[in-house]
């Protein structure tokens, strides 16, 4: 038996990287599974593979019409809602970015790139939030799952709407898990560090090969390998099963050490032995 058996998931940002991997796995765990990407082309190639069990719509997270349009699918393609993995973020886009990276300093950011930044990070957890909940309480409960990250925690040049923003998901999600607990409803929140997805190394305007980026990856934290989508993909699943029934307002933090160890981005480890 699966252990999400006879349960339906919703998840943002599947079309790639962490969502995709987490579709996948959910799927093999016996889930059912709404992706909801920006990436028409790309959750619609992931649907597929993944057969009856999953399917994909057009989803701007940004937009509390398209998000509210996601979770009802889950009611109407499978008929429930009992997961919900608020997973879709990243940096401003293109069109709204001062330049590259996650918007710059603070003093030469845009306000463009932040509103665009805590949009895409901070306002889709909530509207993913407040969309679910309904149907998830009547459901008789269930779980929200949500990205953060290390940023959450950690000063980073450059990254003052992205760590603000993830910042607030951590509190959303508390404020979250102690409104609704009597409802049967837990929230958590993952938070990763180095892993590499197509965000790090194929980001508009800061390509980099893969190989490369994962080589710098592999001495940024103590467990000397590049975090993988299937590493984030096994929390979630972790927090969406009922193995984490007692578990809710918590950020897990998913980055090999690199938080314990208190070093900032560029300093290493050094070559790993062995």
């Amino acid at each position: 038996m699966g252990r999400l058996d006879g349960k339906v998931a919703v998840i943002t940002g599947g079309a790639s990287g962490m969502g995709a991997a987490t579709a996948r796995l959910f799927v093999s765990e016996g889930a059912r599974v709404v992706i909801g990407d920006i990436q028409v082309d790309r959750a619609a190639a992931v649907a597929g593979e993944l057969g009856k069990a999953c399917v994909a719509i057009p989803v701007d997270v940004t937009s509390s019409e398209d998000v509210q349009s996601l979770v009802r699918t889950a009611m109407s393609e499978f008929g429930r809602l009992d997961i919900v993995y608020n997973n879709a973020g990243g940096g401003p886009r293109p069109e709204s970015r001062a330049q590259t990276g996650m918007g710059g300093a603070i003093a030469d950011m845009s306000e463009a790139a932040w509103d665009a930044t805590v949009d895409l990070n901070l306002k889709s957890v909530f509207l993913g939030m407040k969309h679910a909940l309904p149907l998830l309480i009547a459901n008789g409960g269930g779980s929200i799952i949500s990205t953060a990250s290390v940023s959450a925690f950690m000063g980073m040049r450059g990254q003052g709407a992205y760590g603000a923003a993830k910042g607030g998901v951590v509190q959303l999600t508390r404020v979250c898990a102690v409104e609704y607990a009597d409802q049967g409803i837990r929230a958590n929140c993952i938070c990763p560090g180095a892993t590499l997805t197509p965000l790090l190394y194929d980001f508009p305007g800061r390509q980099q090969p893969r190989d490369e980026m994962e080589a710098t990856l592999k001495v940024t934290q103590p467990i000397p390998r590049a975090g993988l989508a299937e590493d984030i993909a096994n929390a979630a699943l972790w927090l969406a099963s009922d193995e984490s029934s007692f578990v809710t307002g918590q950020a897990i933090v998913v980055d090999g050490g690199w938080m314990a160890s208190a070093r900032q981005p560029g300093a290493g480890f050094g070559t790993p032995r062995g």
